[in-house]
């Protein structure tokens, strides 16, 4: 038996089931299956239970369906296809989902020297696999998205879509690709397919969550996440989705909730390090700093995201520890290289802190770079509110409109994007509107930032009520 046949007998459930009330399976000594001995089936009367899948076959069905795994099967899964390939070079089929278990292994640890190592995967299964080969194509483009590089994401995602147009996993990682390309009719028609196609599952509703809250439907987006979170199989795809619904609280201003679905996620999984660092974020708005930077430095040290940082350091300086902020300012900048080096685009991360807390000119150099190659909303924000930083307000203020305007497909009820927006207008002595949008930031999340949200408050008290309107002559 070589280890083709082997691996067949770990995932290939539905062809033992359906021969094995004919078929006797003959007694293998000591034959170990990726962690898992296979149980004999006795012949004729009662039949044994089937083994359960092991970690490497748990973790293969996951991502080759678009599910989160966990990252214990993940390494066993790669260390299983890596021992394969050597001894079977021109296995495609293999390659393809190499390189996707590199892809998620990155995505969930912020490790990018995945990247080169899933792109060779993924490019040797397009050279040595099928003719048609959609998951290869699809790997692609999930790889592309978890490097920022929107235009690739779309053209490899199209390439899937086109090679298996029935494959629903091809079309949700468009949805990513279109998001970032801000192509807002792209998104509603590939989650309209993804729904044709797959409707009801845990994983299409928590796409459907997240299509929505762009849109703006906080309600719709609690209820989608919600159902998947209920339905979630594994451990680790349930995390994922309780780490999504407490993003979706915190958005809202939920502290206590978005705290407990944090909690549940880290519970469920004790690898879910974005449910970590939303601890953080939530034990912060409840004033509880101390448990806030534990959290925040636990995350990090197993998933060491630019994001996290930049969101430590700000709560570094809002509690007067500037030292400690500009450390983690700078291994921002240091992680953010590494990423680079390995494909990544990180320039919106970088020009947000550059705007904040480094050079603005640069940021707006970066953020203009990337408004061009990829304009999403969250680029838009970005820039508008670097080239506020540089004193250049008129354009500011309408790459904040695009942000923050519904009809621009803006419609994601942002307190940080709103508040960025009511200071522009502030600073241009538009007082009505710059009142209005101060009061939303406050009212859709009051706890949106340790830094701005004071911020907000002396915008708003400075600006006063709005001045009382005399009788009509």
């Amino acid at each position: 038996m070589d280890a083709m046949d082997v691996m067949q007998k770990e995932t290939g459930r539905g062809w033992r089931s359906r021969r094995r009330s004919r078929v006797l399976i003959a007694s293998v000594a000591g034959a170990a299956v990726l962690g898992g001995v296979l149980v004999l089936l006795p012949w004729g009367g009662g039949e044994a239970a089937p083994p359960a899948p092991g970690p490497a076959a748990l973790a293969r069905g996951a991502v080759t369906t678009g599910v989160p795994a966990a990252l214990g099967d993940l390494a066993v899964l790669i260390g299983d296809r890596e021992t394969h390939l050597r001894a079977q070079p021109l296995d495609g089929v293999s390659w393809a989902v190499l390189g996707a278990a590199y892809v998620e292994q990155g995505r969930r640890t912020e490790d990018a020297a995945n990247w080169p190592k899933a792109e060779k995967a993924l490019r040797t299964s397009l050279k040595t696999g099928p003719e048609r080969n959609p998951q290869a194509l699809e790997g692609l483009a999930a790889l592309a998205v978890a490097r920022r590089d929107f235009p690739a994401a779309k053209k490899w995602g199209e390439s899937a879509v086109k090679a298996a147009p029935k494959r629903w996993t091809a079309h949700a990682v468009l949805i990513d690709a279109y998001t970032g390309l801000g192509d807002h009719k792209g998104v509603g028609r590939a989650l309209d397919k993804v729904m044709e196609l797959r409707a009801g599952t845990p994983a299409v509703r928590a796409r459907a969550a997240a299509v929505y809250r762009d849109r703006g439907w906080r309600e719709d987006a609690a209820a989608q996440i919600s159902d998947a979170a209920a339905a979630a199989g594994a451990p680790a795809e349930r995390a994922a989705y309780l780490e999504q619904a407490g993003r979706l609280a915190f958005e809202r201003g939920d502290r206590e909730e978005a705290l407990r679905f944090f909690q549940e996620a880290l519970r469920t999984d004790p690898d879910q390090r974005a449910a970590q660092a939303g601890q953080g974020r939530a034990l912060a708005a409840l004033g509880r700093t101390t448990e806030a930077l534990s959290a925040y430095q636990a995350a990090l040290a197993k998933r060491p995201s630019p994001e996290y940082a930049l969101e430590l350091g700000e709560l570094y300086e809002s509690l007067g520890l500037g030292q400690a902020a500009r450390v983690e300012y700078d291994l921002l900048r240091e992680r953010v290289r590494g990423a680079e080096a390995a494909g990544a685009d990180e320039r919106l991360v970088l020009g947000r802190l550059e705007a904040d807390h480094g050079d603005p000119a640069e940021a707006v150099r970066l953020l203009r770079a990337e408004w061009g190659r990829q304009p999403g909303i969250a680029v838009a924000d970005a820039l508008g509110w670097a080239l506020h930083r540089t004193g250049a307000d008129e354009e500011a203020l309408e790459f904040a409109t695009i942000a923050t305007d519904g009809d621009h497909g803006g419609g994601v009820r942002s307190a940080l994007y709103v508040f960025h927006r009511g200071v522009i207008e502030k600073e241009l002595e538009r007082s009505g509107p710059a009142r209005r949008h101060l009061g939303e930031a406050l009212t859709i999340n009051p706890y949106f930032s340790p830094l701005r949200t004071p911020e907000a408050k002396r915008a708003l008290a400075e600006l006063g009520e709005p001045p009382l309107e005399g009788p009509p002559g």
